[in-house]
């Protein structure tokens, strides 16, 4: 049996060295990176190849570091400074990615203590995704920008989260509306950044609601082989509204990013193309110019808050 050395397991000045896990040089286990390589300005994609697709817009890029599917490159536009990031898919991946940007922005890696909070970094994460559209009125391309986001997972209640990051009455309203299964996880809902949104207010975009499905076929209603033990939800989402916003779209990352950026004191905006309309049957293939575009117009915003 390995010899462990009981004065390394558990750090006396923070937390034990097995919850947060770090690397042989000092980084973040997951992310692979130092608090030094990180942008206050986070652009994270669940496609490790957007990544550099998107980098390729900056106008310098000083660091590329990649650790299973996550791929990080920071660089510069204008003078303003970003880091852009892949995830993986689902709301497991951002679990681990959201919990380690905030330790590279709240905690002492060396000490593995909670920094002051003067000290702390508050990041802007903004997500640019891929999506399928649920309402007939929306063309595939048409970005969707998320102002609520509905979890189908369960995975914030994992956590004790403050109450008031959680809109409640949209919860119980799309419960009802859904009549959801009480064998299924609890369904969960959350708000962009008022202060992302506003930012990015003015740019065509759709803003609706976005379900985060904890799959891509059988949780989002796609009968491949398997039947479906819930055949008609997409026909009842279609016909949900609240305080004005349908329900505009399925993706899988976009509740864990909003309601763990807010508990973290984090600020959080999801920016998705829907690919594929699910109401009509719709698809495009090649959609990297779109994302090309709205990348473009991402960075030209953020370029002007330097």
């Amino acid at each position: 049996m390995e010899n462990i050395d009981s004065t390394n397991t558990l750090n006396v000045l923070g937390l034990a060295n097995s919850e947060l896990v770090t690397n042989n040089e000092g980084c973040v286990y997951h992310l692979n990176l130092l608090p030094e390589h990180l942008a206050d300005d986070v652009i994270v994609v669940g496609d490790p190849n957007r990544v550099p697709l998107l980098s390729s817009l900056l106008d310098s890029v000083e660091l590329r570091r990649s650790n299973r599917e996550i791929v990080t490159h920071t660089g510069y536009i204008g003078k303003k400074r970003i880091t852009i990031m892949s995830t993986g898919m689902g709301t497991d991946n951002i679990d681990i990615v959201m919990t380690e940007l905030d330790v590279l922005a709240s905690f002492d890696l060396k000490t593995k203590t909670l920094k002051d909070k003067h000290n702390r970094r508050t990041l802007n994460i903004i997500r640019l995704g891929s999506c399928g559209a649920l309402q007939k009125d929306i063309e595939p391309g048409h970005p969707v920008m998320t102002h609520y986001a509905v979890g189908l997972d369960g995975l914030l209640y994992f956590y004790d989260c403050n109450p008031e990051i959680f809109e409640r009455d949209l919860t119980d309203q799309l419960t009802k509306h859904l009549n959801w299964d009480v064998k299924l996880p609890s369904l969960y809902c959350t708000k962009a950044s008022e202060k992302l949104e506003k930012l990015f207010e003015g740019q065509g975009f759709i803003k609706g609601i976005t379900l985060s499905a904890p799959g891509f076929y059988g949780p989002q209603g796609r009968n491949i082989h398997l039947p479906l033990k819930y055949p008609d939800i997409n026909d009842k989402v279609e016909t949900f509204a609240y305080n004005g916003y349908k329900i505009a779209n399925y993706e899988m990352e976009s509740s864990a990013t909003y309601g763990l950026g807010k508990a973290l004191g984090h600020n959080a905006l999801t920016i998705c193309i829907p690919i594929a309309n699910r109401t009509n049957g719709k698809f495009v293939s090649d959609y990297h110019s779109m994302m090309r575009n709205l990348g473009t117009k991402v960075f030209e915003i953020l370029e002007a808050t330097a």
